[in-house]
């Protein structure tokens, strides 16, 4: 069998310097993209070369204060060996936007969808890029850094609001209690608490 190691070097013998050397960190491997315009075309060749047939998630961070601003993560996995492996790339706030890689793995499709809807980070190619869990209208991305911990006020659809309801938030706090779970489950704390 093939090791990641000798597969994360085919992937830098093919794309050379827009592929990181593999960092290792107890036992996961992340591999860093440095141009994300690219990410297709690696991401096709980590599927149809190399082996990583299931696209397990990708998520994204929001380095608010730094250039770029936004770190995505792809989790690639084979199912024939088990590998797994992460795919870093960065995009910047001036471009909010990268490939879909929906062409690759189908699986990209809510991903891509959640990560926009939270972020506001757009997919260009996607075929259906629209939110998934915030309603179409919502202004906000709630996920950034730069939301208010307390949310925003905001008219929520449908005929069962009659008026403005606050986006409850927090800022969340975790409490040591021998009570139970339900009392160090996180949430708004008020002045009594």
């Amino acid at each position: 069998m093939v090791t990641l190691s000798e597969q994360i070097a085919k992937l830098k013998d093919k794309f050379g310097a827009l592929i990181s050397d593999p960092v290792e960190y107890r036992g996961e491997v992340t591999v860093t993209l440095t141009d994300c315009q690219e990410v297709v075309a690696v991401c096709g060749f980590a599927k149809r070369q190399l082996g990583f047939d299931y696209l397990i998630d990708i998520s994204s961070i929001d380095n608010y204060g730094s250039d770029p601003r936004w770190t995505l993560v792809y989790h690639l996995r084979s199912m024939a060996t088990g590998q797994e492996w992460r795919l870093i790339t960065h995009v910047s706030e001036e471009k909010s936007e990268l490939p879909s890689v929906l062409p690759v793995w189908r699986t990209a499709n809510w991903h891509e969808r959640e990560v926009y809807d939270m972020m506001g980070i757009r997919f260009t190619g996607h075929p259906d890029l629209r939110r998934i869990l915030m309603w179409e209208g919502y202004s906000y991305y709630p996920l950034r850094k730069d939301f208010p911990l307390a949310g925003k006020p905001t008219d929520l659809p449908g005929i069962a609001f009659t008026k403005p309801a606050p986006l409850e938030g927090g800022p969340f706090v975790t409490l040591p209690s021998p009570a139970g779970a339900i009392n160090r489950e996180p949430r708004v704390r008020t002045v009594e608490d």
